[in-house]
């Protein structure tokens, strides 16, 4: 462990925020970041999505100081400024879902070292509640979580699902997994559409948040996901969706106008998960974290009721 650059510039989060490397029992070196370490209320984990960064979550990490609560977060193995294991940097790729696990081992062991405060909780969004569901299932010691528009399962026409398998299989059968998954690129997102029309948000303010990050740090961005990224997030989703929910209480946020993951699977997981709900934002897209203030502020309102009502 030592440390690792944070770009408070962008991130706009705590003045207190640090960010270290962390070296991953396979020998791959991510960033975690934490804000408000002194909090004794409890930790809060925030899961960042595909192709985000600690930073993107610097005001959401206010918010939860000012409720009382730690944030940590991370660079994902192959985003961010952790390792990336591609001779194209901008391709987002693992071999195996089972790899960010090995990333949230690594970043439980630096919260245990650091006496980060418990209770602990996961804040999660996107691919980032993928990680997080498969972690609750492994049992580890988190008391709570919210959701941000999970991926628990990926959107996409129904005729191409079986097209996208097919592909993503095949790609790895003869060594070319590691090209952009049809349809995507090596350019980031925020830098290359108008906020007219765009999916992530419908709050000009924290697209030009994201935007700016992009800009000023480019090193932080990610383009689009290899065949290799596809078939291992198709096959995690597929793998947890005959599992039953794990005994956590959990809040879940879904924006109305949700087009990046598929829905269905989170409200059939929500419908048979006791102890959770499912909360629907009119008008949302899929960022509820970096929606409208009234937006953000209402899901972060209920996570945090939640953690507090589970201590």
């Amino acid at each position: 462990m030592s440390a690792a650059p944070l770009f408070a510039e962008v991130a706009d989060g705590p003045a207190d925020g640090r960010a270290v490397w962390l070296t991953a029992a396979d020998g791959v070196r991510i960033r975690a970041a934490v804000w408000n370490a002194g909090a004794s209320r409890g930790t809060v984990f925030l899961l960042p999505g595909r192709t985000e960064y600690v930073e993107k979550y610097g005001r959401s990490a206010g918010v939860l100081a000012a409720s009382g609560f730690a944030t940590l977060t991370v660079d994902w193995r192959g985003q961010g400024l952790a390792s990336r294991v591609l001779k194209d940097t901008m391709v987002g790729h693992v071999g195996d879902f089972a790899e960010y696990q090995v990333d949230m081992a690594a970043l439980l062991a630096f919260a245990r070292a650091q006496g980060l405060a418990e209770p602990w909780y996961i804040l999660a969004h996107s691919m980032g509640g993928c990680i997080g569901l498969r972690t609750l299932m492994s049992g580890l010691p988190f008391h709570a979580a919210a959701f941000s528009a999970p991926m628990w399962g990926i959107l996409m026409a129904d005729w191409m699902r079986p097209v996208a398998t097919v592909l993503s299989t095949v790609s790895r059968w003869f060594a070319f997994d590691d090209h952009y998954a049809p349809g995507t690129n090596g350019r980031t997102y925020v830098t290359q559409v108008p906020f007219v029309g765009n999916t992530l948000t419908t709050d000009a303010e924290m697209w030009d948040y994201m935007r700016q990050q992009a800009l000023a740090h480019p090193e932080l961005s990610l383009g689009g996901p290899s065949l290799g990224w596809l078939k291992a997030a198709l096959d995690e989703c597929g793998a947890l969706a005959v599992l039953p929910s794990p005994g956590y209480p959990v809040v879940c946020a879904l924006g109305s106008q949700e087009r990046i993951v598929d829905v269905r699977p989170v409200h059939d997981r929500m419908s048979r998960w006791p102890g959770g709900r499912l909360d629907l934002y009119p008008g949302s897209e899929h960022e509820v974290l970096m929606e409208r203030p009234a937006t953000r502020q209402a899901f972060l309102n209920s996570a945090v009721a939640l953690f507090e009502a589970h201590r």
